[in-house]
C-alpha cells in the first residue's frame, strides 16, 4: 500500500523532480510534486512525495525531517486527508444594512 508524505518548509526555487531525487534515495517513489500558486505559478513552500512502500515512507521522513535541503530545514510527516473546510462568505456585497 502507497504513503503520502508531506513536505514543508521547502525553498522557493524548489521543483518536483528536486523532490523526486531527494526522496528516491529512500525508496522507490511513485509521485513528487511541489504545490504553486494557480495565477503565478510560484511555489507555495510545500509539497507532497508519495512511495509505494509504507515502510520506506517512514525511513524517508524519519530520514529527512529537519534536514538541510537548498538552504533550508525541511518538515517532513505523513500527509493527512484535507479537512472539511465551512463555506467561504461571500464579500460581493448586497447585503442590507440593517442585517449587520
Amino acid at each position: 500500500m502507497s504513503k503520502k508524505l508531506f513536505v514543508g518548509n521547502l525553498p522557493w526555487s524548489a521543483t518536483s523532480d528536486d523532490l523526486q531525487q531527494l526522496f528516491s534515495q529512500h525508496g522507490n517513489v511513485t509521485s513528487a510534486n511541489v504545490i504553486t500558486d494557480k495565477f503565478s505559478g510560484r511555489s507555495k513552500g510545500f509539497g507532497f512525495v508519495e512511495f509505494e512502500n509504507d515502510a520506506e515512507a517512514d525511513a524517508a521522513a524519519q530520514a529527512l525531517n529537519g534536514q538541510d535541503f537548498q538552504g533550508r530545514n525541511i518538515a517532513v510527516s505523513e500527509a493527512r486527508p484535507m479537512a472539511d473546510r465551512p463555506p467561504r462568505k461571500d464579500f460581493r456585497g448586497g447585503g442590507r444594512r440593517d442585517q449587520y
